[in-house]
């Protein structure tokens, strides 16, 4: 560089800075945007096929091939969804606050492929669930094993899409720049495409999946989106490089249980007059504020 800077006219070597600094820019933003496309729809793709396939047609899978009652297949799937519509709130607390995005939704697919592992296998092999009816009334319910295996392997499933679900889309979100303008058309173009992709794997598993299950087999049926789900979790991962992964900046369930305990303690304390006496920390409140600053307001005091 001093020789550069010797060398050569002070306006010229100026110009060679400014273009190698904006060519390092633009290295450096070859990370996130429109470049990811490609892998988190296949992601999105392969695995809203894995898990609507897999969940649409499951009592009839309950009722027909493990010969449970009409109720207890029922409440079985109720408890299930259930489960996952709470897990949710355990990864997205630890994707905010310790694992960020991408090695939650890693770890997250991974154990829900164990589950539709193991659930495929008892589909397929004999042993793993009850015998074919002989005849229309005598049908042999599953066993305690072979329904610990439906236990376990539903849980982790749970499991893993509370883990996939609340991070997906934010992840998605994560590859664009807010801070710049030219990437807010691209964001809106991600989207669109991204919500077109998962309604378009949806459509097939109602339709494709469920018929494959019903007329060629329970083996076929879970398999597909089992192997979906593994070409999703190999689509995801082999495009780690092109990712732009942020760092956890905490989670707001943890600020929200502070600020209630706070309030507690501070119950009995009077107002104060002026605002600008009350606690403020930039740094801390840049994530869930608006320029780094919190406005306060006369209606929750």
């Amino acid at each position: 560089m001093e020789a550069l800077s010797t060398a050569v006219p002070p306006v010229l070597h100026r110009a060679i800075m400014e273009k190698m600094e904006e060519k390092s820019s633009h290295v450096k933003r070859q990370k996130g945007g429109m470049i990811t496309m490609p892998f988190i729809f296949a992601n999105e793709v392969c695995e809203k096929l894995a898990v609507v396939g897999f969940g649409t047609n499951m009592i009839s899978y309950l009722t027909t091939q493990l010969h449970m009652p009409l109720t207890q297949a029922a409440n079985t799937l109720t408890n299930f969804g259930g489960t996952s519509s709470l897990t949710p709130l355990i990864g997205a607390f630890v994707a905010d606050a310790y694992a960020g995005r991408f090695w939650t939704i890693t770890i997250a697919s991974i154990i829900y492929q164990i589950g539709m592992v193991s659930l495929t296998v008892s589909a397929i092999l004999p042993q793993l669930r009850p015998p074919p009816c002989e005849g229309e009334q005598v049908c042999q319910q599953a066993n305690t094993g072979q329904l610990t295996i439906l236990y376990a392997s539903l849980l982790l499933t749970a499991l893993g899409s509370g883990g996939i679900r609340p991070c997906v889309v934010a992840f998605g979100a994560d590859q664009f720049d807010e801070t710049d303008p030219k990437q807010a058309t691209k964001t809106w173009k991600y989207f669109n495409w991204y919500y077109f992709c998962m309604g378009a794997s949806i459509l097939v598993a109602v339709t494709v999946i469920v018929y494959i299950q019903d007329n060629i087999g329970w083996g076929w049926g879970l398999g597909i989106p089992c192997i979906a789900m593994f070409i999703s979790i190999i689509a995801f991962i082999f495009g780690y490089p092109l990712y732009r992964n942020l760092d956890p900046a905490g989670s707001p369930f943890t600020r929200l249980i502070q600020v209630c305990v706070s309030a507690f303690r501070k119950r009995k304390l009077a107002m104060v007059s002026d605002p600008k006496l009350l606690y403020q920390n930039e740094e801390l409140d840049a994530s869930i504020s608006l320029g780094g600053k919190l406005f306060y307001t006369k209606h929750m005091k």
